[in-house]
């Protein structure tokens, strides 16, 4: 049960609590004010029970598409990884649930919408990158460093995000960045997949390490001494839910 909890965690956009629907019992001192106060609780009630049946319908989705598909813990193999990865989408799409590139987007947005420097604003770029997991293989944010660096020295000030004469100084550098590094934005789409699939490595290598723990923990119980354990990749999460 709980590798299978693993799993369905990666969904965990999914869940919700159930207390949402649980009614406060209070007893109103005056009748008048239990009257009143009557059908904005409903009303409340309402809201929160559609709430509670839409974050419930998307969680069974993902559930019977997780009953349904074969994943094989293998983050070595390509076919396994590139399957995983399908699911997840499949899951997504039936939840209705952002991609992780469309989550790191909004991530982005949120957390830089009031930063008023080009430099900061880079920083945070840096940390929701480390805090994903991603590796910057291609050395793009040194690279992007040099070029506020190169602006910031050329307009001998810190370059504010709304100063827009300046910041297309800054946006012609990062083309020519793009440019040496072969990164167009007509192959967006397949530099999303190629994300997704290396999060999706992440993630069964994150599975396998789990599932091992569970195995070694099972094998020190007297009764288990003797059994052999299981190769992670003969495991069929489908059994566990």
């Amino acid at each position: 049960m709980a590798l299978s909890a693993r799993i369905l965690s990666k969904s965990r956009q999914l869940c919700g609590s159930q207390s949402i629907l649980q009614k406060e019992n209070t007893i109103p001192v005056r009748f008048y004010a239990k009257e009143a106060a009557a059908p904005i609780a409903n009303k409340g009630d309402e809201i929160l029970k559609n709430i509670f049946l839409e974050v419930k319908a998307k969680y069974e989705a993902a559930l019977g598409i997780f009953r349904k598909e074969k994943i094989t813990i293998d983050p070595d193999d390509p076919a396994a990884v590139s399957q995983y990865a399908k699911v997840m989408k499949t899951v997504r799409q039936k939840a209705e649930l952002f991609s992780e590139s469309q989550r790191i987007q909004y991530t982005i947005q949120t957390r830089t919408q009031d930063i008023p420097d080009a430099r900061t604003y880079l920083l945070i770029l840096k940390d929701i990158r480390i805090k994903r997991g991603l590796t910057d293989d291609l050395c793009a944010e040194a690279m992007m460093m040099n070029a506020l660096d190169k602006v910031e020295k050329e307009i001998k000030k810190p370059l504010l995000r709304n100063d827009k004469k300046s910041m297309a100084l800054l946006t012609a550098e990062f083309d020519k960045i793009n440019k040496k590094l072969g990164i167009r934005k007509e192959g967006l789409p397949k530099y999303e997949e190629q994300l997704e699939l290396k999060i999706s490595k992440a993630q069964l290598e994150e599975l396998k390490k789990d599932a091992l723990e569970a195995m070694e923990t099972q094998k020190k119980r007297e009764e288990f001494k003797d059994e052999a354990m299981p190769d992670v990749k003969s495991l069929d999460i489908r059994n566990f839910l």
